[in-house]
Protein backbone atom coordinates (compact mmCIF):
# COMPACT_ATOMS: atom_id res chain seq x y z
CA UNK A 1 0.00 0.00 0.00
CA UNK A 2 1.32 3.44 -0.97
CA UNK A 3 0.31 5.81 1.87
CA UNK A 4 1.56 8.97 0.21
CA UNK A 5 3.72 10.20 -2.65
CA UNK A 6 6.19 13.05 -2.27
CA UNK A 7 8.07 14.43 -5.23
CA UNK A 8 8.15 17.03 -7.98
CA UNK A 9 4.84 18.00 -9.57
CA UNK A 10 5.40 17.23 -13.26
CA UNK A 11 1.93 17.63 -14.81
CA UNK A 12 -1.56 18.83 -13.86
CA UNK A 13 -4.72 17.95 -15.78
CA UNK A 14 -8.41 18.32 -14.97
CA UNK A 15 -8.71 15.05 -13.05
CA UNK A 16 -5.14 13.83 -12.57
CA UNK A 17 -1.60 14.84 -11.80
CA UNK A 18 1.82 13.30 -12.36
CA UNK A 19 4.46 13.38 -9.64
CA UNK A 20 8.09 12.55 -10.43
CA UNK A 21 9.61 10.43 -7.69
CA UNK A 22 13.06 8.81 -8.01
CA UNK A 23 12.98 8.98 -11.79
CA UNK A 24 9.45 7.59 -12.12
CA UNK A 25 6.33 9.50 -13.08
CA UNK A 26 3.37 8.46 -10.93
CA UNK A 27 -0.07 9.26 -12.39
CA UNK A 28 -2.58 10.02 -9.64
CA UNK A 29 -6.30 10.66 -10.06
CA UNK A 30 -7.43 13.59 -7.91
CA UNK A 31 -10.62 15.51 -7.08
CA UNK A 32 -10.83 18.80 -8.94
CA UNK A 33 -11.17 20.66 -5.64
CA UNK A 34 -7.50 20.18 -4.79
CA UNK A 35 -6.14 21.68 -8.03
CA UNK A 36 -6.11 25.29 -6.72
CA UNK A 37 -4.15 24.08 -3.67
CA UNK A 38 -1.33 22.54 -5.68
CA UNK A 39 2.00 24.31 -6.14
CA UNK A 40 3.22 25.27 -9.57
CA UNK A 41 4.59 22.55 -11.82
CA UNK A 42 8.23 21.96 -10.95
CA UNK A 43 7.77 22.36 -7.21
CA UNK A 44 7.66 19.65 -4.56
CA UNK A 45 4.29 18.33 -3.43
CA UNK A 46 3.01 15.68 -1.02
CA UNK A 47 -0.17 13.76 -1.85
CA UNK A 48 -1.88 11.15 0.36
CA UNK A 49 -2.84 8.19 -1.79
CA UNK A 50 -5.19 5.24 -1.99
CA UNK A 51 -4.51 2.38 -4.40
CA UNK A 52 -7.57 0.78 -5.99
CA UNK A 53 -6.92 -2.62 -7.53
CA UNK A 54 -9.24 -4.71 -9.68
CA UNK A 55 -8.52 -7.61 -12.00
CA UNK A 56 -8.26 -5.34 -15.02
CA UNK A 57 -7.00 -2.07 -13.56
CA UNK A 58 -4.76 -0.55 -10.91
CA UNK A 59 -5.35 3.12 -10.09
CA UNK A 60 -3.83 5.54 -7.61
CA UNK A 61 -6.12 8.19 -6.11
CA UNK A 62 -4.66 11.22 -4.36
CA UNK A 63 -5.70 13.75 -1.72
CA UNK A 64 -4.21 16.77 0.03
CA UNK A 65 -5.12 15.62 3.57
CA UNK A 66 -5.53 12.34 5.42
CA UNK A 67 -9.07 13.40 6.34
CA UNK A 68 -10.01 13.67 2.67
CA UNK A 69 -8.49 10.26 1.98
CA UNK A 70 -10.44 8.68 4.85
CA UNK A 71 -13.69 10.19 3.59
CA UNK A 72 -12.95 8.77 0.12
CA UNK A 73 -12.51 5.33 1.70
CA UNK A 74 -15.87 5.69 3.45
CA UNK A 75 -17.62 6.79 0.26
CA UNK A 76 -16.50 3.77 -1.75
CA UNK A 77 -18.08 1.47 0.86
CA UNK A 78 -21.50 2.81 -0.16
CA UNK A 79 -23.36 0.54 -2.56
CA UNK A 80 -23.40 2.23 -5.96
CA UNK A 81 -20.51 4.62 -5.30
CA UNK A 82 -17.27 3.60 -6.99
CA UNK A 83 -13.90 5.37 -6.80
CA UNK A 84 -14.76 7.79 -9.62
CA UNK A 85 -18.11 8.60 -8.02
CA UNK A 86 -16.41 9.27 -4.68
CA UNK A 87 -13.85 11.46 -6.42
CA UNK A 88 -16.69 13.36 -8.08
CA UNK A 89 -18.36 14.04 -4.73
CA UNK A 90 -15.10 15.34 -3.25
CA UNK A 91 -14.67 17.53 -6.33
CA UNK A 92 -17.84 19.50 -5.61
CA UNK A 93 -17.63 19.72 -1.80
CA UNK A 94 -14.92 19.55 0.84
CA UNK A 95 -14.95 17.00 3.64
CA UNK A 96 -16.59 19.17 6.31
CA UNK A 97 -19.30 20.32 3.91
CA UNK A 98 -19.96 16.70 2.92
CA UNK A 99 -20.18 15.64 6.58
CA UNK A 100 -22.74 18.32 7.29
CA UNK A 101 -24.70 17.45 4.14
CA UNK A 102 -24.85 13.84 5.37
CA UNK A 103 -25.88 14.81 8.89
CA UNK A 104 -28.54 17.27 7.67
CA UNK A 105 -30.01 14.93 5.01
CA UNK A 106 -28.95 17.28 2.23
CA UNK A 107 -29.11 14.81 -0.66
CA UNK A 108 -29.63 17.66 -3.13
CA UNK A 109 -26.12 19.04 -2.58
CA UNK A 110 -24.49 15.60 -2.78
CA UNK A 111 -26.37 14.79 -6.00
CA UNK A 112 -24.67 17.75 -7.72
CA UNK A 113 -21.59 15.54 -8.10
CA UNK A 114 -21.16 14.08 -11.61
CA UNK A 115 -22.69 10.62 -11.89
CA UNK A 116 -24.40 10.83 -8.49
CA UNK A 117 -28.20 10.93 -8.67
CA UNK A 118 -30.61 11.67 -5.84
CA UNK A 119 -31.07 7.94 -5.11
CA UNK A 120 -27.34 7.36 -4.71
CA UNK A 121 -26.96 10.55 -2.67
CA UNK A 122 -29.67 9.27 -0.33
CA UNK A 123 -27.73 6.00 0.03
CA UNK A 124 -24.62 7.97 0.99
CA UNK A 125 -26.59 9.70 3.73
CA UNK A 126 -28.23 6.50 4.96
CA UNK A 127 -25.05 4.41 5.06
CA UNK A 128 -22.62 7.03 6.36
CA UNK A 129 -24.73 9.03 8.82
CA UNK A 130 -23.60 6.91 11.78
CA UNK A 131 -19.96 7.16 10.65
CA UNK A 132 -19.92 10.97 10.46
CA UNK A 133 -19.97 13.01 13.65
CA UNK A 134 -20.59 16.75 13.90
CA UNK A 135 -17.76 17.05 16.41
CA UNK A 136 -15.33 15.83 13.73
CA UNK A 137 -16.06 18.95 11.71
CA UNK A 138 -13.96 22.08 11.89
CA UNK A 139 -11.08 20.38 13.67
CA UNK A 140 -7.61 21.55 12.73
CA UNK A 141 -6.10 18.89 10.46
CA UNK A 142 -2.84 17.30 11.64
CA UNK A 143 -0.94 18.78 8.69
CA UNK A 144 -1.96 22.28 9.77
CA UNK A 145 -1.57 21.64 13.48
CA UNK A 146 2.09 20.79 13.01
CA UNK A 147 2.69 24.32 11.75
CA UNK A 148 0.88 26.03 14.64
CA UNK A 149 2.20 26.97 18.05
CA UNK A 150 -0.30 24.81 19.86
CA UNK A 151 -1.93 27.71 21.72
CA UNK A 152 -5.58 27.46 22.70
CA UNK A 153 -6.43 30.39 20.43
CA UNK A 154 -5.36 28.37 17.41
CA UNK A 155 -8.38 26.08 17.74
CA UNK A 156 -11.77 27.69 16.97
CA UNK A 157 -14.64 27.14 19.41
CA UNK A 158 -16.45 24.23 17.78
CA UNK A 159 -19.53 24.64 19.97
CA UNK A 160 -20.00 28.25 18.86
CA UNK A 161 -19.55 27.25 15.21
CA UNK A 162 -21.95 24.34 15.46
CA UNK A 163 -24.59 26.50 17.16
CA UNK A 164 -24.25 29.08 14.40
CA UNK A 165 -24.64 26.39 11.73
CA UNK A 166 -27.79 25.09 13.39
CA UNK A 167 -29.17 28.63 13.61
CA UNK A 168 -28.61 29.17 9.87
CA UNK A 169 -30.35 25.89 9.09
CA UNK A 170 -33.28 27.02 11.24
CA UNK A 171 -33.40 30.20 9.14
CA UNK A 172 -33.93 28.10 6.03
CA UNK A 173 -30.44 27.69 4.61
CA UNK A 174 -29.26 24.25 3.60
CA UNK A 175 -26.75 22.45 5.78
CA UNK A 176 -24.15 22.85 3.05
CA UNK A 177 -24.71 26.62 2.76
CA UNK A 178 -24.65 27.03 6.53
CA UNK A 179 -21.44 25.05 6.99
CA UNK A 180 -19.66 26.94 4.20
CA UNK A 181 -20.76 30.34 5.52
CA UNK A 182 -19.66 29.67 9.10
CA UNK A 183 -16.29 28.30 8.05
CA UNK A 184 -15.68 31.43 5.97
CA UNK A 185 -15.58 33.51 9.18
CA UNK A 186 -12.46 33.82 11.31
CA UNK A 187 -13.59 33.05 14.87
CA UNK A 188 -11.99 34.81 17.82
CA UNK A 189 -11.92 33.22 21.31
CA UNK A 190 -14.46 35.71 22.70
CA UNK A 191 -16.89 35.64 19.76
CA UNK A 192 -20.49 34.82 20.62
CA UNK A 193 -22.91 32.75 18.56
CA UNK A 194 -24.86 35.91 17.69
CA UNK A 195 -21.73 37.69 16.43
CA UNK A 196 -20.66 34.68 14.40
CA UNK A 197 -24.17 34.37 12.97
CA UNK A 198 -24.13 38.02 11.83
CA UNK A 199 -20.73 37.60 10.18
CA UNK A 200 -21.81 34.36 8.51
CA UNK A 201 -24.94 35.99 7.07
CA UNK A 202 -22.72 38.65 5.48
CA UNK A 203 -20.76 35.98 3.62
CA UNK A 204 -24.00 34.56 2.24
CA UNK A 205 -25.38 37.93 1.27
Amino acid sequence: MIAFVKGILDMVEEDRIVIENQGMGMEILVPGSILPELPQVGNEVKIYTYMHVREDVMQLFGFRTRDEKEMFKLLITVNGVGPKGALGILSVMDVDTLRFAILSDDAKSISKAPGIGNKTASKVILELRDKCRLEDMLDTPPETADALTGSASAAPDKEVRNDAIQALVALGYSGTEASRAVRAVSVTPDMTVEELLKQSLKTIG
